[in-house]
């Protein structure tokens, strides 16, 4: 299995991380790390060389010519984790002018699966028209809104989650808490 996952400008670097490993152990993974998601995973404490080592293949949002800006580029999904608003905003309006953008476009052009962790809250009306067109055009909107039923027990099990969320969209077979029902007593 391929899969394609970008990090943007965005709080919640950790996402993107936890994704690229969790799937980097079913297959091959090609990340894009904008340049502000650098610098706000160096700020949140993380380390952008995991991702090269455990990234099948790693690119700068500059390297627009790689193999994952065609269509002819098949892959099992696409993530963009954290999304940001903007990076958002470019792909639901066509403005492909970096690898991250240009590879989501392909993604939708060829009917693959584009899930968005989209970061930013409160949202205005602006930003939820974007997001509407975005699922108009087919991509899966997903804010990573916690899961308290799980009872966490630390910020790690709220992450979890959400990655464990973001497997199931790509169609994989994942061992997480989920929702039973509610057991009245």
């Amino acid at each position: 299995m391929r899969f394609v996952v970008a990090l943007t400008g965005a709080s919640g670097q950790v996402y993107g991380f936890r994704i690229v490993k969790e799937l980097s152990k079913i297959g091959e993974v090609y990340t894009v790390v904008s340049r502000t998601a650098k610098r706000i995973a160096k700020l949140e404490g993380l380390d952008v060389e995991m991702l090269r080592d455990v990234s099948t293949r790693f690119y700068e949002e500059n390297e627009i010519t790689a193999p994952i800006s065609s269509g002819s580029f098949k892959h099992d999904g696409m993530v963009i984790a954290p999304c940001s608003v903007k990076t958002a905003s470019s792909i639901a309006y066509g403005i492909t002018d970096n690898l991250i953008t240009r590879s989501a476009d392909v993604t939708l052009k060829e009917k693959r699966k584009l899930i968005l962790l989209i970061r930013e809250t409160p949202l205005h009306l602006g930003h939820l028209k974007t997001l509407t067109r975005l699922a108009e055009m087919g991509a899966v909107i997903m804010p990573p809104v916690p899961a308290f039923y799980i009872k966490p027990k630390t910020i790690d099990d709220l992450i979890d989650h959400t990655v464990c969320r973001v497997l199931d969209l790509l169609g994989l077979e994942v061992e997480c808490k989920r929702w039973e029902g509610l057991n009245e007593v």
